[in-house]
C-alpha cells in the first residue's frame, strides 16, 4: 500500500510541474505574439512593455543578404519609424528551455507586409521573468530565403 501511495504522490508532482511549464511556456508565447503584433502596428508603449533591457541585452540580426546587424536595444524601447508599418507575424516550431526566472526560446517566424510581402526568419529570444511576467532582454534573428 505504501508503494502505491508513494507512486501517486509522484505522478501528482510530476502532472503538477508538467502543468506550471506548460503554463510558462504559453506566457512566453504571449509575450513573443504581442512583442510581434505592437511592432507592426506602431504601439510602442505596447511594444516597450514587452522588454525589460538589462546592460548585457544584446539584439543581433542577420540579414538573407548576409549583412549582420548589432541593434541597439534601446530602440526597442523607443518609437521607432521602422514601426507601424502593417502586416503580421506568424511563429511557428516553438523550442524553450525554462530555468526558473531566464528562459531561451527558439522559434520561425513568417512576416507578412501589408504589401503580402513575405519574408522568413530564424528567432532566438532571451527571456527573464521581472515582477511575474516575462520581458524580451535580447534576441538573435536570422533571416532567409525559403
Amino acid at each position: 500500500m505504501a508503494n502505491k501511495s508513494t507512486l501517486l504522490v509522484l505522478v501528482s508532482l510530476a502532472a503538477a510541474g508538467c502543468g506550471r511549464a506548460t503554463d510558462e511556456e504559453a506566457a512566453i508565447r504571449q509575450v513573443l505574439e504581442r512583442e510581434a503584433a505592437t511592432w507592426r502596428a506602431g504601439d510602442a508603449p505596447g511594444h516597450a512593455a514587452c522588454w525589460h533591457i538589462q546592460p548585457y541585452s544584446r539584439i543581433l540580426v542577420s540579414t538573407a543578404e548576409g549583412k549582420a546587424l548589432d541593434i541597439p536595444p534601446a530602440l526597442m524601447v523607443s518609437a521607432s519609424p521602422a514601426m507601424g508599418q502593417g502586416g503580421k507575424a506568424v511563429q511557428s516550431n516553438f523550442k524553450m528551455s525554462i530555468a526558473g526566472n531566464s528562459a531561451w526560446v527558439s522559434h520561425d517566424e513568417e512576416s507578412t507586409a501589408q504589401n503580402g510581402q513575405k519574408t522568413f526568419s530564424h528567432e532566438i529570444r532571451l527571456l527573464e521573468k521581472i515582477d511575474n511576467q516575462w520581458k524580451l532582454v535580447g534576441q538573435s534573428i536570422h533571416a532567409y530565403k525559403p
